[in-house]
């Protein structure tokens, strides 16, 4: 069986009810393939771990190549979504700065806006001057240079999310929670799925469990494809500048920080990537004291106090790209993985995406002008990689 060419896709099970899931099973609801289609949640809510964690920015220079076609893919979702979906806009502007205070970080400033040539919008640099009256909260040096993307938006992920959730359900798809799956077996052409409260038969899987992909992937006897989950620390502090819901979002090149502002408060965070297994993750007190130490080296916020603190897991598979297909062993089993830091931004492409693969077996005419390189999101990627090493 080829990519995609499954015929009457029957019942289909969609493992996980964060950003990936939800689109996902919105997308394949619309194209009425389905018998019917189920999504399982492990937890007792939706999007409860990273999905509901997440600082969401629209930014189109951001993420891994072969990823950045799907946030092209997603523009006119998340600009111009179904009516019937949102109560209010999905995103908002806000503005990107991106800061290099080395020689070292000045070549990577370059290589990124070289990088930014290809985005639909702008991308520039903008003297020092120029950045204060955008970020007033920064302290800016004079061997400091600096990126701005104009055309960068705050995302709202409860809406997005809800959107999905309000489409799929009004397309007759079913929502179940508190629904672990704990194994899945093959039974002549269809799926016996195990959950922690009965079984369930499926002619598909669609596996888009974040952090737990690779673990979902062992139960179904499907080999994982190398998914590492890793922890990222944020936390609340208030403002004491006026107006500072309207700065800028400002982050270090080399991630070791960003201020997000959200109404009279910032969100902030050492943007780090710790290694974690799949869990519900906790933060570090000694991590954000060390990025309030940063934070009041290069800002006038002049930290104090933190009101709240949380972490999250973003989780990348070996090249930082997402894995998105049927498995090239099991292509009744579908993955859709492996979002990084860029899950909320690329959710309406990459769900478009599965459900073309799964429909038709290659990407629809919506991303003829998204310079999308297929091969390189594939999970048999990972299995060609393997056989060459061998």
């Amino acid at each position: 069986m080829s990519h995609g060419e499954i015929g009457d896709l029957g019942h289909v099970v969609v493992i996980g009810g964060g950003i990936a899931g939800v689109s996902t099973a919105y997308h394949l609801a619309k194209t009425e393939r389905c018998d019917r289609i189920t999504l399982l949640e492990a937890e007792s809510q939706l999007s409860y771990h990273t999905t509901g964690r997440s600082a969401a920015l629209l930014t189109e220079n951001y993420g891994a190549g072969p990823i950045r076609p799907l946030t092209t893919a997603s523009l006119d979702f998340l600009q111009n979504p179904p009516s019937a979906l949102i109560d209010h806009p999905i995103i908002t502007k806000r503005g990107i700065m991106t800061v290099a205070t080395t020689a070292q970080d000045h070549l990577e400033l370059d290589r990124q806006l070289k990088h930014g040539e290809s985005a639909v919008h702008t991308i520039c640099e903008i003297d020092t001057g120029q950045a204060e009256e955008l970020a007033p909260h920064v302290v800016f040096g004079p061997d400091h240079r600096v990126m701005w993307e104009e055309h960068a938006f705050d995302i709202d992920v409860a809406a997005l999310h809800q959107a999905f959730v309000r489409g799929f359900r009004a397309l007759d798809g079913n929502i179940e929670v508190s629904r672990r799956v704990d194994a899945a077996v093959r039974d002549g052409d269809r799926w016996i799925v195990e959950t922690v409260s009965g079984q369930l038969s499926a002619n598909l899987i669609v596996n888009a469990a974040g952090a737990w992909a690779d673990l979902v992937a062992t139960r179904a006897g499907v080999t994982p494809v190398g998914l590492t989950p890793l922890k990222r620390t944020a936390f609340m502090v208030a403002s004491p500048l006026t107006g500072s819901s309207e700065f800028a979002f400002v982050a270090e090149i080399r991630h070791a920080w960003y201020l997000r502002p959200d109404g009279d408060q910032f969100m902030c965070s050492p943007a780090d990537e710790q290694p974690s297994a799949p869990c519900d993750a906790k933060a570090n007190e000694l991590d954000i004291a060390r990025t309030i130490e940063m934070l009041n080296d290069n800002t006038r916020l002049a930290i104090r106090s933190v009101k709240s603190h949380w972490a999250g897991l973003r989780t990348f598979s070996p090249d930082r790209a997402m894995v998105i297909g049927p498995d090239p062993q099991q292509p009744s089993f579908i993955w859709c993985a492996g979002q990084g830091g860029t899950g909320i931004q690329t959710s309406p492409g990459a769900g478009r995406l599965v459900a073309d693969l799964v429909t038709a077996g290659t990407p629809s005419s919506h991303f003829d002008k998204t310079e999308l390189d297929l091969p390189a999101l594939l999970p048999d990627r990972f299995v060609a990689e393997d056989t060459a090493t061998c």
